[in-house]
């Protein structure tokens, strides 16, 4: 790979019961504002160490081909591997970070399908990180955020009714929005997107790059990519 005309490398990671092709617009968005993007897959179900285990071959090979910063753009669960990644493998030349929906502090819908005992068959082994019952050892996984870490939160469900009934208000329809923080971020933003919509609605798009770009996401609207 050749690392020229580059503003640095994008690790695009997707939300559970996902593929790295839900990323696709974000993708081609990133290559389009100059950086060069890889949208990875994983198995969201699996654990953790199998995951980051996946991963890290991957990400290594990025940083190693290519030069300038490393950034992550994540959706929903992806938020919390890129947290774990970093923990564990950071990136020596780790950039800026930006989580869309991310269950920081796990999502009342998990603890929905736990009381139902449905988790284990929806979930598979990320229960254990997305109920809002984490142990403090999987809080060790997912360290500290020391880095420029901005999330965007979304506040429009499809089934709003339902929503409503399992999920503290505003919620973009899986995850709260007071579930999506955490200690250390940078910046926060809100936009009236749906949870499954998040990685390819324009507003976001444009929050993200600009966030890649400035470390933050403005006072003013960003322009839709």
């Amino acid at each position: 790979m050749s690392a020229e005309n580059t503003r640095g490398s994008v690790v695009l990671l997707h939300g559970h019961g996902r593929t790295r092709h839900s990323m696709r617009k974000l993708e081609q968005a990133c290559r389009r504002a100059g950086y060069r993007s890889f949208a990875l897959g994983y198995n969201g179900h699996g654990k953790m160490e199998t995951i980051l285990a996946g991963l890290h071959g991957p990400i290594t090979a990025i940083e190693r081909d290519t030069d300038g910063p490393i950034h992550f753009i994540t959706h929903s669960l992806g938020g919390l591997v890129a947290r774990a990644y970093i923990a564990k493998h950071r990136p020596e030349r780790l950039g800026r970070v930006v989580m869309l929906a991310p269950p920081n502090k796990g999502s009342e819908l998990a603890d929905l399908l736990s009381r139902l005992r449905l988790d284990h068959i929806v979930l598979g082994h990320s229960r254990r990180f997305l109920t809002l019952g984490r142990t403090p050892e999987h809080e060790r996984v997912l360290g500290v955020v020391d880095y420029d870490l901005g999330i965007v939160a979304g506040t429009r469900a499809i089934a709003p009714l339902f929503s409503r009934l399992i999920l503290p208000t505003p919620n973009d329809g899986k995850v709260s929005v007071a579930a999506t923080r955490v200690w250390g971020m940078k910046d926060f933003a809100v936009l009236p997107v749906p949870h499954m919509l998040m990685p390819w609605e324009g507003r976001v798009i444009a929050h993200c790059l600009q966030f890649l770009e400035r470390g933050d996401f403005g006072k003013g609207e960003p322009q839709a990519a």
